[in-house]
């Protein structure tokens, strides 16, 4: 872990609709860690992709956890006022020949198992329309140790290809804006869900890439349902109720691990019983890997 004087976690979640418990699982696991080891927590909300953004879920999810008993220790980061930063990073990735316009569709690389490799693009360029731009990937293992999970290593060029950093309609991919503002913020350590275990590694390379500092991960468990799906894309992903937040928070923390008594009566009550008796070690192991079902 790293040392409590310098700890600096965060939340990120993404304008799709209301806060629901899988969500508030990530959210209370990232807050947990942060204050356990003495450190800031913050937020930070990725509207970077208008087509799937909800009208009005930015702020309902940051009133709901309010509501949670989770504020911010700073001001909150909009990645939709973000583009020069990430601009500025492409065009150090592009002086550098590190990324290459695009026009393959995902049809045509179906041919080739859906990936793009080796910077070798299948459809020829076509001046009618605007690229995707990618960035080269080398044929190389990424390692590291997750703080839950363990040791990982991935092959970028088998298991990611050459990735898209900027979509056909000038949008930014997660990939990179996360990465920059990442480093932006200082952080130091990134708790999230598991789902997003594989986009680890090529985080990593793009920090080595834009010279930025690579955080410590933990990657928790992910909240299913019945059917064995994440909870986020189900019928079952009923928002959180922020009118009535302690059934729910205390849900959240056996899905963690963490007993807490019975006597708190506030969302903020609750969760200071739970820092006392928290410890990251004892975030559910029998889960590593899998997803628990609701």
């Amino acid at each position: 872990m790293v040392s409590s004087t310098v700890y600096r976690g965060r939340f990120a979640p993404s304008p799709t609709g209301a806060l629901h418990f899988g969500s508030l699982v990530a959210a209370v696991g990232s807050w947990l860690v942060a204050r356990h080891a003495g450190g800031r927590w913050l937020l930070r909300v990725e509207d970077i992709d208008p087509p799937r953004e909800v009208p009005g879920s930015a702020p309902s999810i940051l009133r709901t956890l309010e509501a949670f008993g989770m504020r911010a220790d700073e001001p909150v980061v909009y990645q939709s006022h973000r583009h020069a930063a990430y601009q500025a990073a492409f065009d150090r990735l592009r002086e550098r020949d590190l990324v290459f316009p695009c026009w393959c569709s995902r049809a045509e690389l179906a041919a080739h198992g859906g990936m793009h490799r080796d910077g070798r693009c299948v459809a020829p360029p076509d001046p009618s329309r605007p690229p995707a731009w990618r960035l080269r990937t080398p044929d190389e293992t990424i390692r590291w140790a997750d703080d839950l999970q363990g040791p990982q290593a991935e092959n970028l060029r088998e298991s990611a290809g050459d990735f898209v950093i900027r979509r056909v309609e000038g949008l930014w991919a997660y990939q990179l804006a996360c990465v920059v503002d990442d480093a932006a913020q200082d952080i130091t350590h990134v708790v999230r869900g598991a789902d997003l275990l594989d986009s680890t590694a090529r985080q990593i390379h793009l920090q080595h890439l834009l010279g930025l500092p690579t955080p410590g991960y933990l990657h928790l468990p992910l909240v299913l349902d019945a059917d064995g799906r994440k909870l986020s894309k189900s019928a079952s992903a009923l928002p959180v109720d922020p009118a009535d937040p302690l059934p729910a928070l205390r849900r959240a923390l056996d899905r963690l691990g963490v007993d807490v008594p019975e006597g708190p009566t506030t969302p903020e009550s609750l969760l200071a019983a739970a820092i006392d008796t928290f410890d990251p070690a004892s975030l559910r192991r029998s889960s590593l890997g899998q997803a628990t079902a609701l």
